[in-house]
């Protein structure tokens, strides 16, 4: 089954569930994504507003590919104090290309990657889910699917993630600044 990413050239980074994305493993400190991010590009670390009592403070750390300055971004990674890396959230043009089980992820035109999942769905016996804004993805709870306006289209942008500290689900987790319908920010 051949999958059409509509996206160029670009780096291919692996997706284990529970475990991390590419070099970035969940319960990762601050530096040691740092450090790990760094074969992608440049690397800013912050602290996030904190939105919710019931979690621990978070930080982001922002990858920018290496290159002309100012360079885009790339990966978002959240952690917090308590559990570590927790998120992983790849930009839908500048990000690696990341598949689950052979269906590519990131960067896709959001209808065409609904009607593939819907075929992966089928051909493998398996569910997919889709997300309160109706965005379709694989039916596992460490990917949740986002979207982000490119030009006109609606793209993926999906979220890799675990529970994180005060958390009951991956939605409980989605760190504030990952709320977003139809590319713009809700929070």
């Amino acid at each position: 089954m051949a999958f059409k990413t509509g996206v160029s050239e670009r780096d291919e980074w692996s997706y284990s569930p529970a475990v991390g994305v590419g070099p970035l493993r969940f319960g990762m400190t601050v530096d040691e994504v740092v450090e790990a991010a760094e074969v992608l590009g440049l690397t800013k670390a912050s602290e996030c507003a904190r939105d919710h009592a019931i979690f621990s403070p978070t930080w982001k750390v922002e990858v920018h590919r290496r290159g002309v300055a100012p360079s885009p971004l790339a990966v978002t990674a959240y952690g917090s104090q308590v559990v570590g890396l927790f998120c992983i959230a790849v930009d839908a043009v500048q990000g690696p290309q990341v598949a689950y089980d052979g269906l590519p992820l990131v960067g896709r035109d959001l209808s065409e990657l609904e009607s593939d999942a819907i075929a992966y769905a089928e051909a493998m016996d398996v569910h997919l889910r889709y997300t309160p804004e109706g965005y379709a993805g694989p039916d596992d709870s460490g990917v949740v699917m986002r979207g982000q306006l490119v030009g006109r289209v609606l793209r993926s942008r999906p979220l890799f993630m675990v529970t994180r500290d005060g958390a009951h689900t991956e939605w409980d987790s989605m760190p504030s600044e990952e709320y977003r319908v139809n590319g713009q920010s809700t929070a």
